[in-house]
């Protein structure tokens, strides 16, 4: 049993869909978040700068004692991830969000398959890459949506802007047909309902915070990093503080959140 607790980091709120779901399957896991709100959204910037960040990030949540990374931002996983990997690989178990969403797709024997990120995230292909290497014969579409982040950031959800702004992505042409939606960003499920209701819930909507958290609770049980003993508690850092992001973690965890604002980069 380890009951060090697992680091989390995004850029903003998406990566609590993915620390929502780690506390609903691993309920005695002890959780420290990190989002990096003074520098949302991540999906416009270079990988290079992505990756700078991300360093400073998983060195401020080493020194607090984790016994895991979960790199919660497919931005920062498809720009960082191999490097942070070896740069860290000796130091901790480094997870990203993209690897378990493929292994679940390509046993799902789909024909089509849509895609939807942010520029860094579509335009770095990952998706197309590791789903075709794997099945050479499915089709994979990908399209940016990049005011989706901003919008969810902003807290347009369930009202006529994010309506008309998720019609205008998904009406693309190149998605007609598709059998499933891969979320390529953490803040989608927040809008999960309305992008299912767009294809009048006909399309499955794969999301990668379930499937990354069952990831992750295989990975420890198999490297006994499990915590059983009693109920997990949470953590949650800023980098810079925003009312919104205290009001949707509020809302997926229960309960009031104290946010640490802390600046990790002077």
């Amino acid at each position: 049993m380890d009951k060090r607790p697992i680091g989390i980091f995004d850029s903003g709120v998406g990566g609590l869909t993915v620390a929502h779901a780690v506390r609903q399957i691993m309920p005695s896991e002890n959780i420290i978040y990190f989002g990096d709100t003074a520098h949302l959204p991540y999906g416009d910037k270079s990988a290079e700068l992505i990756t700078q960040y991300s360093i400073k990030i998983i060195e401020f949540l080493l020194d607090r004692g984790v016994k895991a990374i979960l790199i919660a931002c497919n931005s920062a996983s498809s720009s960082a991830y191999d490097y942070l990997k070896e740069y860290f690989g000796n130091k901790t178990i480094i997870f990203d969000v993209i690897t378990p969403v493929i292994e679940y797709t390509v046993n799902r024997n789909f024909n089509k398959v849509g895609v939807i990120g942010t520029k860094r995230t579509i335009a770095s292909g990952i998706y197309e890459k590791l789903l075709t290497e794997k099945v050479p014969g499915m089709e994979v579409v990908s399209i940016a949506t990049p005011l989706l982040v901003p919008m969810i950031e902003e807290g347009f959800i369930y009202d006529d802007v994010s309506n008309q702004i998720i019609r205008t992505y998904l009406s693309n042409p190149a998605l007609k047909k598709i059998e499933a939606l891969i979320l390529g960003c953490t803040h989608y499920p927040i809008i999960r309902n309305q992008i299912s209701k767009f294809f009048d819930f006909s399309v499955e909507i794969i999301d990668s915070s379930k499937v990354v958290s069952l990831a992750v609770r295989e990975a420890f049980a198999s490297n006994g990093l499990l915590n059983n003993s009693t109920s997990g508690h949470d953590r949650f850092f800023v980098s810079d503080y925003t009312e919104y992001f205290g009001k949707i973690a509020k809302l997926f965890f229960e309960k009031d959140i104290r946010l640490e604002k802390v600046n990790i980069w002077q």
